[in-house]
């Protein structure tokens, strides 16, 4: 399963979508819309970090760990999703700024942090067990990696246009001076 096709089963898949509600007892029309800012704010974090050698064999051993899910059923693995793991899944990916990139989707969707936080907790594996998925039916080594995640954040921008992404890119501009390659530098590589 690709990454356009999860995007479009959890956009027009409502047993999912209430199944993701019920987790975060929230408003059925917001959790909605989260999901669908979440899943690229996700992808495009990603797909920045592997533009480093590091970043990139980061993601490698973390898709190693995650090219056996089971992401073909929505429901089922949303049932079964690992919340704790997501949560660390989120701190390694957005580091020091996580509460700050949640706090503006918190805004821009109405949701509570505490929400937003459990949702993208269930996102970030589903979004880990696809890429490794991928990475294993392509064989692809750490140097593809990042090919791999641009290309799908191309696909994924193609699909649903420049709006979605240019709203990622200030939920990811923390400090609003519209570019989000200062803060993507201080959130991957910042010493921790």
């Amino acid at each position: 399963m690709d990454i356009l096709k999860i995007f479009t089963d959890l956009s027009d898949n409502q047993k999912v979508i209430s199944k993701l509600n019920d987790s975060v007892d929230g408003d059925l029309g917001k959790v909605r819309q989260a999901v669908q800012l979440g899943l690229p704010l996700l992808m495009e974090a990603l797909n920045r970090n592997t533009r480093t050698s590091q970043g990139a064999n980061s993601l490698f051993k973390a898709l190693e760990e995650h090219q056996e899910d089971k992401v073909g059923d929505l429901y089922s693995f949303f049932n079964n999703v690992d919340k704790e793991d997501g949560m660390k899944m989120l701190q390694h990916i957005f580091s020091d700024k996580k509460d700050l990139v949640q706090s503006n989707l918190s805004k821009t969707t109405g949701l509570k942090q505490d929400q937003i936080s459990s949702l993208l907790s269930q996102l970030a594996p589903l979004l880990l067990g696809v890429l490794g998925n991928q990475k294993k039916e392509q064989n692809i080594n750490a140097e593809g990696v990042s090919n791999l995640t641009n290309s799908l954040t191309k696909k994924l921008q193609q699909t649903e246009g420049d709006n979605i992404f240019s709203l990622v890119t200030k939920l990811l501009d923390s400090n609003k001076d519209g570019s989000i390659v200062d803060d993507l530098f201080n959130m991957f590589f910042k010493k921790k």
